[in-house]
């Protein structure tokens, strides 16, 4: 199966946005929704009416259990076309959302869509394609037939979505949530609108009708908050050809889809769900498909509801920042596609490091650490800045990198008196190098001179360049 490409500009397709979170609302709306619950659970996929309020004792595993004994919770968000758009289950947004509920922390991180990776739809069977091609694979029954059983039917699609986001990220999920963009249009007005906090400008002339053109005149939104109805979020969550540099890049689109994800759920979490529960489930009954049931809605809606704005992180592995973060390249895979984004470690170790870390231990990112990333490889000029630009969204403090004469191996050192002991020994953990500080003890073999700094310096070898690139 070929990726059908989904752009702007005339006689182009619509492109499907963020998937949204609206987990608060609709737990309490179906909780008494009154005769229209049934249909409702029967048509959106596995809202199966599961016991729910407080579980005294949830199932080992479940999404509530992970919640009261403060285990990771993972959920995958997925944007659709749907029947707008003339490839429908292109999932063009995908977005991880972890939580964690020993720290009341949640994070929120944007997968390209683009990305290349192997879709395992079925025992032997095997897709090389763009990431957002495996939730289409998996709701088209008809020109799969040798699927697993899990990818079939209504949750088909999102299953080998999660499955396959899986093998990227290296997490485990717990449900997902796939909305298309007329029931992210009908749920914003179900709501009475949002509230959206733009950093700059946004201004976009060529932005698409319903009719293979433009909007005449263009779209055009201040910086600042203001309050938005369903269409006017629709286009701010689209829009890619902006005037402002920054707004049109995907990183930029990424934030400005997880800034309504937020503005949905606080206002989800903050109306009269129950009054609203009949249109919400309007917005919601044809374009909404979930693998979640209604104790894990109501077990969300109790954690979520109490989260600040400060508790939820945001991170876009977009285009724009992907060969700067991880080690990807634009094409090559086979010269399949023009326009892809190509592992260079198809194991995805960087990534998975990514991911396996998302929730620095506070008593780590309390002690607030100058850290400085020491490029002593080989093969990887730019190693330095990369990594620093992995490590900075985690919450680290990231100087800028010097480049170093070439050694074997890593060494982190705690160049600090012993100030700061924990941060020096999770990035030693983290990397994989050996812990060194020069007051007590000696660099070690393998290691260069002690390099200057008074906090603490990672000098990354071979080694790790080869870990980097999937070599080692």
């Amino acid at each position: 199966m070929r990726a059908r490409k989904s752009q702007y500009g005339p006689r182009r397709r619509l492109r499907a946005i963020a998937g949204i979170l609206l987990l608060g609302a609709v737990a309490a709306g179906l909780l008494l929704g009154g005769f229209r619950l049934a249909d409702f659970l029967r048509t959106v996929g596995n809202l199966s009416p599961a016991a729910v309020g407080k579980q005294v004792d949830p199932p080992v595993g479940s999404i509530p259990y992970k919640l009261q004994h403060e285990q990771q919770v993972n959920i995958l968000l997925l944007g659709y076309g749907g029947a707008e758009n003339d490839a429908p289950y292109l999932t063009d947004t995908l977005m991880v959302v972890s939580i964690d509920p020993a720290t009341h922390r949640m994070m929120e991180v944007s997968v390209p869509r683009d990305l290349m990776v192997h879709i395992d739809y079925g025992t032997g069977k095997s897709l090389f394609n763009k990431i957002n091609v495996a939730y289409s694979v998996g709701a088209d029954d008809a020109s799969y037939p040798g699927k697993k059983a899990e990818y079939r039917g209504k949750t088909g699609g999102g299953k080998l979505a999660m499955a396959t986001v899986s093998k990227v990220t290296g997490l485990q999920f717990d449900g997902f949530v796939a909305v298309d963009f007329k029931a992210f249009r009908d749920v914003v007005d179900a709501l009475g609108g949002v509230q959206v906090c733009l950093d700059t400008p946004l201004d976009d002339n060529q932005y698409p009708n319903y009719h293979n053109g433009y909007v005449a005149g263009g779209i055009h939104y201040p910086a600042g908050c203001q309050n938005v109805n369903g269409e006017q979020a629709l286009q701010i969550a689209r829009s890619r050809h902006t005037v402002q540099p920054e707004q049109a890049s995907d990183f930029g689109r990424a934030r400005r889809q997880q800034l309504l994800v937020n503005s949905i759920r606080r206002k989800a979490t903050s109306v009269n769900a129950v009054a609203k529960a009949p249109q919400l489930m309007d917005a919601l009954q044809k374009n909404f498909v979930s693998s979640l049931d209604l104790a894990d809605l109501n077990a969300l809606y109790g954690f979520e509801g109490k989260l600040p704005d400060t508790a939820i992180g945001h991170f876009g592995i977009t285009q724009d920042d992907l060969v700067q973060r991880f080690y990807l390249q634009r094409g090559g895979c086979g010269d399949i596609y023009a326009d892809v984004l190509c592992p260079l470690d198809p194991s995805f170790g960087v990534m998975h490091a990514f991911f396996a870390n998302l929730f620095i231990d506070p008593k780590v990112a309390a002690e607030k650490a100058p850290i400085r990333i020491d490029n002593a490889s080989a093969g990887v000029e730019d190693l330095g800045p990369r990594v620093s630009n992995v490590l900075k969204p985690l919450g680290f403090l990231v100087e800028n990198p010097q480049r170093r004469r070439t050694q074997a191996q890593s060494f982190v050192y705690d160049l600090s008196g012993g100030k700061y002991p924990r941060t020096a020994q999770w990035l030693a953990t983290y990397f994989g190098a050996t812990l060194v500080t020069p007051a007590t003890a000696t660099p070690g073999a393998g290691a260069a001179a002690v390099p200057a700094g008074d906090g603490v310096v990672v000098v990354l070898g071979r080694d790790y360049a080869l870990r980097w690139t999937g070599q080692g």
